[in-house]
């Protein structure tokens, strides 16, 4: 029985270093007395909160083997002084008022800028399967290329594919001396990802406190400096992820993404409109996977319907971005993790020409320049 309860707590994480309780040796003591088991663990760096949280995954991790009520949980600690600042004395002790649960959005919090980052841009799509890490990855390389220092954050716990994408899945994150985590770099582009601190079959359990904590530590607690641009790539949703990042941290602007048929608007809509009731500004759509051009015969054909999003943008009340097709070889560079705009024999493809234009869009968005003097559009278009 001892054996199938660590088993079954193998999956437990520390939510400051991402190591397994297992690794960190957090396990003191499984103590089972008939129907009684008592669970002793080294708390040590885990704040009240996080202790909450981690019991509560105990409990349903062990539901199946030990009954709650039958399931006693002990910490203990060299230090505890995290422990004492959480308690008052008794004579401190406030009168408890009712419990209320407030509905709606949350009130923002103060928000912080990002040290070494000029602009925050949030990428996110209301639903998953419509690319929006492979749109991100290639973007970052576009925007790259204009000779703009660009980094990523995978905020996509549950899912996180960037490392593949950018062709360093088996990279880990160094610290350092200023105990910054120093982000992975790839074609020229900085990185971060949870995929870089877990392996690649391990499942993901956490809960929004938690996830909450590892994107902070990736926008506040990495070496960011000198960027021009840091894209946030969203996980699917309108969920703890987007409330988070929004509410602690200064975003510039928001792209939502979306492929053409009806389903996907729909979600990306409700992407969007999350975004709006939380002051975000929105950059653009774009629309993604438009249409397939074959290869052999470079006919195009529109796989998922045509127009979709560029048909919705007045209703949506949102500029246009740009579409972007589908090729062979964009689905080829993304499984060899080497990004589809990093290699220039691509160069005057129309999936080539629509990142080019969409990342001319958005730093023609922070950057206005005049259009009668030659610049931007002119380098990239040759106009």
């Amino acid at each position: 029985m001892k054996e199938k309860i660590l088993k079954a707590l193998s999956s437990i994480k520390n939510p400051a270093t991402g190591a397994s309780f297992e690794d960190e040796k957090r396990w003191k003591e499984v103590l089972i007395e008939g129907e009684k088991t008592t669970i002793v663990y080294a708390r040590d760096g885990i704040s009240p909160q996080e202790k909450r949280v981690i019991e509560s995954f105990i409990v349903e991790l062990l539901k199946d083997l030990v009954p709650q009520e039958n399931l006693t949980l002990r910490s203990v600690s060299a230090n505890s002084s995290d422990v004492f600042k959480a308690v008052e004395s008794p004579d401190k002790i406030e009168k408890l008022a009712p419990a209320q649960i407030k509905t709606g959005h949350a009130a923002p919090a103060a928000k912080k800028n990002v040290p070494g980052v000029k602009h925050v841009i949030a990428i996110g799509s209301g639903k998953g399967g419509v690319g929006k890490s492979t749109f991100t990855v290639n973007l970052a390389a576009s925007l790259s290329a204009m000779g703009l220092k660009i980094g990523i954050i995978d905020a996509d716990i549950y899912g996180p594919s960037v490392p593949m994408l950018m062709g360093k899945r088996f990279e880990k994150p160094l610290a350092n001396s200023n105990r910054k985590i120093v982000p992975i770099e790839s074609h020229g582009i900085k990185f971060m990802s949870f995929g870089l601190f877990v392996d690649e079959k391990d499942p993901v359990i956490w809960r929004g406190p938690m996830l909450g904590g590892v994107l902070n530590q990736f926008l506040f607690d990495a070496e960011w400096d000198g960027l021009d641009y840091l894209l946030i790539d969203l996980p699917p949703g309108t969920g703890d992820i987007q409330l988070s990042m929004v509410q602690n941290c200064h975003v510039d602007g928001a792209i939502v993404i979306s492929t053409p048929q009806d389903v996907a608007l729909l979600d990306a809509t409700k992407g969007l409109e999350m975004f709006r009731k939380l002051n975000l500004p929105i950059i653009g759509m774009v629309e993604n996977m438009s249409s397939f051009i074959c290869s052999n015969c470079h006919h195009e054909h529109f796989l998922f319907g045509e127009g979709g999003v560029e048909k919705a943008i007045d209703a949506l009340k949102v500029p246009f971005l740009g579409k972007i097709p589908l090729e062979l070889e964009l689905r080829q560079s993304a499984d060899a993790g080497s990004p589809y705009m990093a290699n220039p024999s691509y160069e005057g493809r129309p999936v080539a020409r629509s990142y080019q234009s969409i990342a001319g869009k958005i730093e023609q968005y922070f950057n206005p320049q005049d259009p009668s003097k030659p610049g931007l559009f002119s380098r990239l278009f040759g106009r």
